[in-house]
């Protein structure tokens, strides 16, 4: 049956009016930019700098008090072209909208560095082209980890903060050669710090002997660094849990020493779970731990899970120390406080 269509200006959906590329990489149209950033938006583009991606979720855990009041900025950031965006098509549902590092959010931390965007590596059509990377879940989900954290330590009875977190690319940078974790944290509460690196297994390498083949570049790192970091495996479900323990447990067992790489692990969706999303929460498992053991740790207590585990100081942070004063310093995982005077206009 041949029907009246809908008229094409009814199926043209708004779009907001965003400055060319040429345009926003003038200096007077950044001067201009410059009377509009407040911090916590300088900060932002330096965090997706960083960590490539985050979803609207994630930037309200990391630094808005609303998913309301961050749609809002970020609607802006948008316009101004500070940040791009896309949605990922899902089966059912929708999918909430990722953002990237646009350019001139590039521009504004390349300038304030002292630098060309071009020299940050920088490419437009590369940050976007992470919409349809085979890792665009893997990296989500990685992030994630990091910005619940961070969301822990906003609530009113928190006592704990993420002190440091690097990417996977700034990881690659200092410990490619031997080692590849997909990030590395820190984490402090009073009187103890605790510092890994972060394993995030989506469940897609089907053996789990892929996964533990890692612990061998882990042992290799201890051994010429001097230094002993625990790795944290995050799992999809239980199940994936008990087969990727198993493999750990017989990749460590094969090392010289096994003491020099400290495991623990968790599942997303393990029996029992109250906050299931909070990695702060007392879901990890040492591998020395039955998996059928009453008592998690929470993440802090892991600093003491290990006896043979020095701890920490700011004299010698573990994996920090090998890069510190070298290169350009990550974002701290939070935004900074405002001034005594409040936060300036629109942010």
């Amino acid at each position: 049956m041949i029907t009246d269509p809908t008229s094409q200006r009814a199926l043209r959906g708004h779009r907001p009016q965003r400055p060319s590329g040429r345009t926003v990489t003038t200096g007077e149209y950044l001067a201009r930019l410059a009377s509009h950033l407040t911090p916590r938006d300088r900060w932002l583009a330096r965090m997706l700098h960083e960590h490539k991606v985050l979803t609207t979720g994630q930037i309200t855990e990391l630094a808005w008090p609303s998913a309301r009041a961050a749609n809002l900025r970020l609607l802006q950031l948008y316009k101004w072209r500070v940040l791009d965006r896309f949605q990922p098509f899902i089966t059912y549902g929708s999918a909430p909208m990722h953002y990237v590092l646009d350019t001139a959010g590039a521009s504004v931390v390349a300038r304030e560095d002292g630098l060309e965007a071009r020299d940050l590596g920088y490419r437009h059509e590369r940050a976007m082209g992470i919409a349809y990377s085979l890792s665009l879940a893997h990296t989500v989900g990685t992030n994630g980890f990091f910005t619940a954290l961070v969301h822990h330590a906003r609530q009113v009875d928190a006592r704990g903060r993420l002190t440091a977190w690097w990417s996977e690319a700034r990881c690659r940078r200092h410990f490619g050669d031997i080692v590849r974790p997909d990030a590395y944290g820190r984490w402090q509460e009073p009187g103890t710090e605790f510092e890994w690196f972060l394993e995030y297994d989506c469940g897609t390498e089907r053996s789990p002997d892929r996964v533990a083949h890692k612990l061998g570049g882990y042992a290799r790192l201890a051994d010429t660094t001097g230094i002993t970091t625990p790795v944290l495996f995050w799992t999809p479900n239980a199940q994936r849990e008990a087969r990727v323990r198993r493999a750990l447990a017989e990749a460590r067992s094969a090392l010289n020493d096994p003491l020099c790489v400290p495991v623990a692990t968790t599942s997303a969706l393990f029996r029992g779970d109250v906050s299931r999303s909070d990695p702060a929460q007392a879901r990890w498992l040492p591998l020395e731990t039955p998996l059928r053991a009453q008592r998690r740790f929470h993440l802090i207590e892991l600093a003491t899970a290990w006896p043979h585990l020095p701890p920490l100081t700011e004299a010698a942070m573990s994996a920090t120390s090998a890069a510190r004063g070298t290169g350009r310093q990550p974002p701290a995982p939070v935004p900074q406080p405002p001034g005594p005077y409040g936060a300036r206009r629109g942010g």
